[in-house]
């Protein structure tokens, strides 16, 4: 059967494919549009599994909130290029992953993929095997989340960082434009200082323990910063028991009052070390230290300013001077109810994987 510029011309209107891979799929088909587009299809996938194994940390996260049911949905969409996050293609497909994820509430990302979004005959998958082939990267839905309820969304810089946070909050209270403008304010907040917590209520007994055992660690591995009891039993022990070297020794006992509180820039690093290695063996006796263990919960509490979002100062002083759990009080006082801050969810485009490292001199080189 033969074909004509027209029907290449619809293929590509109907796939989206460049006119050169519409007009082979035509050629390989005889000419029928049906088997062509089929044809297509295939390549998608040929596509998609021979470059799945291609590195995407680029990409997006993009926020989609639908009004009618009220359920919100922020989503990580990746690919090889950040230009590619730009492509209305990639967006598009994105967009619509976020709609099925809202609609018909994945597990998750594989329940995700055998989808398929209302009104459509291909499923998610499908549909991403499509992109590979039309972009031209490998495109992977990395994870999502879904919110049903009251929520605010702040996506930063085009989709390097999303936020969501879910809200505990009457009709009448969640109506007002001062609560939109708080729940924005709290996502920026969270995109900003990325807290890990909601507050120090949320950390389970395991991350506790283990905060205060590095703070503890911590502390007594920087021997210069314990408390000056401590420190002088320390160093006592160490000119005593001559575990310093004599050049050590002598230089530290010819200090005056004012030199031992900097004794760290006259001494040798060697010096300095072995002090750790006594305050480290010590670790037991030392734990139970009312002034050490003074100073281990003054650090933990300095931590938690800086992991937990209810700890957190607020960033925009020019509205609200406090923590972050006073802004909200201060503006659910204002609106007269009461609101909470449920949870939050923030992602950041390719954190935790593998970045692609391009060498363009190499890539020039290679194409020559």
């Amino acid at each position: 059967m033969a074909f004509t510029a027209a029907d290449v011309k619809e293929l590509r209107e109907k796939t989206g494919v460049g006119m050169m891979d519409c007009k082979k799929a035509l050629t390989e088909t005889d000419g029928d549009m049906e088997k062509a587009i089929d044809y297509l299809r295939e390549r998608g996938l040929a596509a998609a599994q021979k470059k799945s194994s291609r590195i995407a940390a680029e990409g997006a996260v993009i926020a989609y909130t639908d009004e009618a049911t009220n359920v919100s949905v922020i989503i990580e969409v990746n690919a090889e290029t950040d230009f590619v996050a730009k492509n209305d293609e990639f967006t598009s497909f994105a967009l619509e992953c976020a709609k099925v994820v809202a609609a018909q509430n994945p597990a998750d990302v594989e329940a995700l993929s055998a989808l398929t979004p209302a009104g459509g005959s291909m499923t998610i998958e499908e549909l991403r095997q499509e992109k590979v082939l039309k972009i031209g990267e490998n495109i992977k839905v990395r994870r999502f989340a879904r919110y049903e309820g009251t929520v605010a969304s702040y996506i930063h810089a085009g989709g390097s960082v999303g936020v969501m946070v879910a809200f505990d909050a009457d009709s009448a209270v969640a109506a007002n434009p001062e609560f939109a403008a708080m729940g924005k304010n709290v996502a920026m907040q969270i995109a900003a200082m990325n807290p890990e917590y909601l507050c120090k209520d949320d950390m389970s007994a395991e991350d506790a323990a283990k905060m205060k055992s590095i703070t503890i660690d911590s502390a007594l591995n920087k021997p210069d910063t314990l408390p000056v009891p401590i420190l002088n039993s320390l160093i006592a022990e160490a000119i005593d028991g001559k575990k310093w070297a004599d050049e050590d020794i002598t230089t530290y006992q010819g200090l005056d009052s004012k030199q031992k509180k900097n004794f760290v820039n006259f001494i040798s690093k060697e010096a300095l070390s072995i002090l750790a290695e006594i305050a480290v063996s010590k670790k037991a006796e030392i734990s139970e230290n009312k002034i050490f263990t003074g100073l281990v919960a003054g650090r933990i509490a300095k931590q938690l300013k800086d992991v937990c979002l209810f700890e957190q100062d607020f960033v925009r002083s020019d509205l609200f001077e406090g923590n972050v759990e006073g802004y909200v009080k201060s503006v659910a006082k204002e609106l007269g109810g009461e609101i909470k801050v449920a949870s939050f969810v923030r992602f950041e485009k390719g954190e935790g994987l593998e970045k692609r490292e391009d060498n363009f001199a190499d890539e020039v080189a290679s194409m020559m």
